[in-house]
């Protein structure tokens, strides 16, 4: 992980520094050509308590992902209708996100899926609002079948439509732990390389849950990808896995902006196609992410460990933005450990670095968008909870 080109770094041992140089250079020019999917989620498996830190309690967890997309899509402001959750440490990604999505000129699409409130904003419908959250995972029922084929399809027919590449970015409260169940579905021994929002991952609570759903689900020998997300799976993964692979069929690069849930997405993928199809179909699919998230090497052995299971080259692309020269604790609370990643944070600040803007630009931006935000009380309180 020590190779670094144009301020970003690189992880996942099997990248050469041309080759990581060359794929560089190609996402630098396809930044203005990009399409920005944000796709929220549900998922029962949240309202575990102690499996989240993406909102205080499961009463703000089930806000997080409409309050972190609609922050996304207009920033700090007055006319606000979901609070950001409370959060013990650090601040929502989303802001990270908004401040680089606006250096770059972006324009998200949401994509909500298992969230039971209609969001005003605008937004790509897939599935009715009604249809709620995935199960919790311990059920090893997370959805049913037809509706994860469909979620799928729907992500497939929009990515072999698309004539341009694409961004896919995630907030899913709980979603470490149902992208932890999905590989160890299919064999992967990751609970030492999964982390969560929480500064030190509850592993022993994932393993006990994820041991439960697996259990449940009584997966046979010749269950497939559409499977395991039916069983200990969310929504997101679904639609994305879909996306993912309608996208590369249709020949368009795809930015996966995210840590373990983008790296589950591409697993998902990867056993789903034909063996003999599967690095031509990696070539040009770029795991984004925080520098935050790869501190410890871990996402770097997942990325590995997927890569060697199925004999590709996996590129890791990890973000330089720091906060160590800010004056809030929200922001510096990055540098200790909290939040880490989400809402594409780390996929959103790569590509503005690679716009051209500084990491004190960045900083000073999100430094700005903070104190609005706490101006128009637009972070929750405890007692808002």
């Amino acid at each position: 992980m020590n190779k670094t080109y144009l301020g970003i770094k690189l992880f996942g041992s099997k990248i050469n520094q041309k080759l990581f140089s060359e794929r560089v250079d190609v996402l630098k020019k396809e930044i203005d050509n990009l399409i920005f999917y944000l796709v929220i989620a549900g998922t029962e498996t949240s309202q575990i308590e102690g499996i989240s830190a993406a909102g205080i309690n499961a009463k703000a967890r089930r806000k997080t992902a409409l309050a972190d997309a609609e922050f996304l899509l207009f920033g700090a402001s007055k006319k606000n209708k979901y609070k950001l959750p409370f959060l013990n440490a650090g601040v929502t990604p989303a802001l990270i996100s908004y401040v680089c999505s606006k250096l770059i000129s972006a324009s998200p699409i949401v994509v909500p899926l298992g969230i039971k409130e209609k969001p005003y904003f605008s937004h790509l419908f897939v599935e009715n609002n009604s249809l709620g959250p995935a199960k919790c995972l311990t059920t090893g029922n997370s959805m049913k079948k037809e509706r994860v084929l469909s979620l799928y399809t729907k992500g497939l027919e929009i990515g072999k439509s698309t004539t341009q590449p694409i961004f896919i970015s995630e907030c899913v409260p709980g979603g470490t732990t149902t992208a932890q169940a999905v590989m160890e579905a299919f064999g992967l021994n990751v609970n030492n390389l999964i982390g969560s929002s929480l500064i030190n991952a509850p592993r022993n609570l994932k393993t006990k849950v994820i041991n439960v759903g697996l259990s449940n689900a009584n997966l046979n020998n010749n269950f497939d990808s559409i499977d395991v997300i039916s069983s200990v799976g969310d929504p997101f993964q679904a639609f994305s896995m879909g996306l993912l692979i309608g996208a590369r069929l249709a020949n368009q690069s795809v930015v996966l902006a995210g840590g373990s849930q983008m790296l589950a997405v591409i697993l998902l993928a990867l056993e789903f196609i034909d063996s003999k199809k599967k690095q031509k179909f990696i070539d040009f699919v770029f795991i984004a992410t925080t520098g935050w998230l790869i501190k410890d090497n871990l996402l770097s052995d997942l990325l590995d460990l997927i890569a060697e299971k199925h004999s590709v080259n996996l590129l890791g692309l990890a973000s330089t933005l720091n906060f160590k020269s800010s004056k809030y604790k929200e922001l510096s609370d990055y540098e200790i450990g909290y939040v880490k990643e989400g809402v594409g944070a780390g996929g959103m600040s790569i590509l503005a670095c690679l716009k051209g803007f500084s990491n004190q630009e960045i900083v000073s931006m999100c430094q700005f968008n903070l104190e609005r935000m706490k101006d128009y009380g637009q972070i929750s309180l405890h007692e808002d909870c």
